[in-house]
């Protein structure tokens, strides 16, 4: 009997609590610009086949003061791949750690000046992935190869769990939001970064768009 009331009480405080959260989804207009320079023609990679400068994504984050961080326990990537930075665009919460494998057959270099995170890996093969950063500082850290100079990569550290990266077409989702009102931010680049106070209520989800106009609505 004990045990069926324990059991009862934990689905209550459980469904009390995911009933508490809220969510927000909606758009960003993008800006369409590359992230880098056009590479030189000699970075095929199949027949007729060139490596093409990802583009500008967005990155949709809900400060919320006094938020539990929670940085992922295993290192997450990114990739030299096609002599590009894959994902072009990272967001990270403070206290993240972060791998550069090379998945191309030619030397690659990873480095950044960034007053966020400095810092300089040296060149590697494919086969000699290098130690994981740990990006403890919020900011915006920019990633450069030494040896391709069209290589353009984009870490954003957070202070907040609650973030997400834009498609390419510029949509997002947020989750699992605490209910309250809250400043919630696209960011573009170091010169854009577009704010908007926002509530979240419990069990409903808010659109969000931010374009020239920017809208919000409940359903």
């Amino acid at each position: 009997m004990k045990f069926v009331l324990a059991a009862a009480m934990a689905v209550l405080l459980t469904g009390g609590l995911l009933h508490a959260q809220g969510g927000i989804d909606g758009t960003v207009t993008l800006t369409g610009r590359p992230l880098g320079p056009p590479p030189a023609s000699q970075y095929g990679l199949n027949a007729g086949q060139v490596a093409a400068s990802p583009k500008q994504l967005a990155v949709v984050y809900l400060e919320v003061p006094g938020a539990k961080k929670s940085p992922p326990a295993k290192p997450l990537l990114m990739v030299q791949s096609g002599y590009q930075f894959e994902p072009g665009v990272l967001a990270v919460q403070t206290g993240t750690q972060v791998v550069f494998p090379n998945n191309d057959s030619d030397y690659h270099n990873v480095f950044s000046f960034s007053k966020t995170k400095r810092f300089d890996l040296g060149r590697f093969r494919k086969d000699e992935t290098p130690p994981a950063l740990i990006f403890d500082k919020a900011g915006v850290v920019r990633l450069y190869c030494e040896i391709h100079q069209h290589m353009r990569g984009v870490i954003l550290v957070l202070d907040t769990p609650h973030f997400a990266i834009t498609d390419a077409e510029g949509r997002y989702r947020l989750s699992g939001l605490p209910a309250g009102t809250w400043q919630l931010k696209a960011w573009l680049d170091e010169k854009a970064t577009i704010m908007q106070d926002v509530t979240v209520t419990p069990g409903k989800t808010l659109r969000v768009d931010f374009s020239g106009v920017r809208t919000a609505s409940t359903r």
